[in-house]
């Protein structure tokens, strides 16, 4: 259950103010079609963090538990600053229909816009850290879901009203408390 909750608090936080939100504010913008954009950022996320959690699953079968506790202190703090540095997504401002429908343009813009983003990486680290997929997973998931699903909905009054340097600075707290405490544990 540890493992669930800490995903869900983290990604949640971590996808706040995040380019995948954005991009929910932009589908949201764009399509005004929520339930089909809430589908596809369900399925690509969970595609897309199935894979980074058996990713994770796997580093640690490949790595002894000394070096994955030095690997995941040092990428947990690195996360904590990449949190500091806020994302933007570049606009493209092209009107046409989509060619996926609305569905099929959320689930592909997602699921790419998520390749190497701080969500599927730290998905990677908590599979890693925790060493169980799927709770990991349907906690990534959820904390997804938590912070784009309302952007989907109320997009910008959400936006306006949530202080993302906030939300940032303690997402960034929490990573940072995640690697010294793996720097701590024997």
């Amino acid at each position: 259950m540890e493992a669930f909750l800490v995903s869900t608090g983290i990604v949640a936080l971590a996808e706040m103010g995040d380019k995948t939100q954005l991009l929910s504010l932009v589908l949201a913008a764009r399509f005004r079609k929520p339930w089909p954009i809430v589908l596809g950022i369900l399925a690509a996320t969970l595609a897309n963090h199935a894979l980074a959690g058996a990713a994770g699953a796997w580093v640690t079968s490949v790595l002894g538990p000394q070096v994955l506790r030095w690997v995941l202190g040092a990428s947990f703090l690195l996360m904590a600053g990449w949190m500091m540095i806020p994302d933007k997504l570049d606009e493209d401002g092209d009107a046409k229909a989509p060619r996926f429908g609305v569905f099929g343009t959320t689930l592909l813009a997602f699921f790419l816009a998520e390749m190497g983003d701080k969500t599927q990486i730290a998905t990677v680290m908590l599979a890693a850290r925790y060493s169980v997929w799927a709770p990991v997973v349907l906690g990534t998931t959820l904390g997804m879901m938590i912070a784009n699903v309302p952007v989907v909905w109320f997009g910008e009054r959400v936006t306006r009203r949530v202080p993302i340097r906030l939300v940032h600075l303690v997402s960034a707290v929490i990573f940072a408390a995640l690697g010294a405490g793996a720097f701590l544990t024997a």
